[in-house]
């Protein structure tokens, strides 16, 4: 055993020491973060609106804090972008991450010295966990690859400003510098297929053991290789056993990763956002991550049945059940108060508390990592419309992740016509250069030849009627779902008369 894996699996036992004690005291522990978080920030502008020296306790803050979307919460993060400090929380912020907005635009999330180092702290520890669970420490003695943003920032009134991922690599610990993929340079190429075409070329003599990355991303990588190569990736490296991905589902990209490399390989998946790092899978054979209960976050979850109604229940760590999808609300060190994150999460275990992530409260496609949503899909379509001399009766949308002949991946539209447009092609070309700039992320898939550009299927007369009738939701206050996530909807309407 090297030195380093030595050290790495004494690091391990050490940090599995410290999280036991959070772990076994969950509801404590986050009580502590609540008191904490409501102490720091009582004397800024937020504190003082919603008077933070008078809550005490849970319920003092549901009357006071009520939950908040990034929209709602927009007049106070606008103060922070403008150079006002002590707003959401003392000081400034360090970075603002900006991601792709829902309503108006680029959305600026605020992120603190605290807050960043926990979400530094959290992917540490997310492969400290697996040394202390599997024994497996060879893979520190490689290198390692994290496929991620460009680190090169923006600045705006004194704040860096760029995405997660970019903001993320310039806290690389000094340990693991030497074994860090691909250089800096490289890693700041804007033009993700000039980006991956020299990442290929730094790291295929290599002997890489960990790769790190979207799956989407990951998988362009992986064809490059083989297509260098004319080998499969566990070939090239033949120390590479451990994958470490976020953002989106991997079981669609499994069975194509496990060809593509050669074999299985073990793989972490992570719970990360601009607003927090949330939770870790602390198991490879349990089915859940971990949530992270002493990380600068206090979380309430909302059954996700109850979330539109007037007054729903705001449940804390505690009152939570197996199995109940809830929508995800943090109050964090970076500012966000009673935040709807927008993801809807399911608990596995709750000893210890163990989440899935479920989808979105909102209907929406991310099976590359995309989050569009149904807004932008709406715009896109009365563009389209707008542009030509098409009727549209109905339509929907759902990712099509492998479609036949080798072709890339693409957002299938599933549109029935009243009348067709006599340019289908502009039609097409409408929709999807609107969601591109809409949409930033699916700007870059669609840029870096991830996806292909959209696909409109047209469906004969009354295929959506039929569709509705055969679930039992024809008529009353049903209606088609606009987009989703899986292939569910797609399925079924692919059984029905097409044009």
């Amino acid at each position: 055993m090297s030195l380093k894996s030595f050290a790495a699996r004494l690091f391990a036992l050490y940090e599995a020491r410290k999280a036991a004690k959070w772990i076994g005291q969950p509801v404590v522990t986050q009580e502590k973060e609540f008191a904490s978080l409501i102490a720091k920030a009582s004397s800024t502008a937020f504190g003082k609106d919603h008077e933070f020296d008078q809550i005490h306790t849970h319920e003092d803050f549901i009357a006071r804090v009520p939950i908040r979307d990034y929209e709602d919460l927009k007049p106070y993060v606008e103060r922070v972008v403008e150079g006002e400090s002590d707003v959401l929380w003392p000081g400034k912020p360090i970075y603002f991450a900006k991601t792709s907005g829902t309503t108006s635009g680029a959305k600026y999330i605020p992120i603190t010295d605290l807050s960043i180092r926990e979400q530094v702290k959290a992917s540490r520890n997310a492969i400290l966990n697996y040394i202390k669970e599997t024994g497996r420490t060879e893979f520190v003695n490689g290198k390692w690859i994290f496929l991620q943003g460009s680190p090169e920032l923006q600045e705006k009134n004194g704040i860096h400003l760029g995405r997660l991922s970019g903001i993320s690599a310039h806290y690389v610990p000094n340990y693991l510098q030497k074994n860090r993929l691909p250089s800096w340079e490289t890693n700041c190429i804007e033009d993700w297929e000039t980006k991956v075409d020299k990442i290929v070329e730094e790291t295929v003599e290599e002997n890489m053991t960990l790769i790190a990355g979207i799956p989407s991303w990951v998988q362009m990588y992986f064809e490059r290789l083989v297509a260098f190569k004319g080998q499969k990736v566990g070939t090239l490296f033949k120390n590479f056993n451990l994958f470490i991905y976020g953002g989106v589902n991997y079981e669609p990209y499994r069975a194509k990763f496990e060809q593509m490399i050669g074999r299985s390989v073990d793989s972490i998946e992570l719970f990360p956002a601009s607003e927090g790092f949330f939770a870790y899978q602390d198991s490879q054979s349990e089915k859940g991550m971990l949530l992270l209960l002493k990380a600068g976050i206090f979380y309430e979850f909302v059954k996700a049945d109850e979330f539109h109604d007037e007054k729903p229940a705001r449940l804390t760590i505690k009152d939570v059940e197996l199995g109940v999808n809830y929508v995800m609300i943090i109050s964090t060190n970076a500012g966000l108060w009673a935040y709807n994150l927008g993801d809807t999460i399911a608990f596995t275990s709750l000893k210890p508390y163990k989440v899935i992530v479920t989808g979105r409260i909102k209907h929406f496609i991310s099976a590359f990592g995309e989050h569009v949503i149904a807004k932008e899909v709406e715009v896109s379509m009365e563009r389209a419309i707008a542009a030509t001399d098409a009727v549209v009766n109905e339509f929907t949308v759902a990712p099509r992740i492998n479609p036949e002949q080798d072709e890339l991946p693409y957002h299938e539209w599933f549109v029935e016509f009243e009348k067709a447009p006599s340019d289908m092609s502009l039609f097409t070309a409408v929709l999807d250069k609107t969601l591109q700039e809409q949409n930033s992320y699916y700007f870059d898939l669609i840029d870096g030849k991830i996806l292909q550009t959209l696909k409109v299927r047209s469906m004969a007369a009354g295929g959506f009627q039929s569709y509705m009738k055969s679930i039992g939701k024809l008529g009353g206050q049903n209606k088609v779902q606009r987009l989703s996530n899986d292939r569910k909807i797609a399925d079924k309407l692919l059984q029905l008369p097409l044009l």
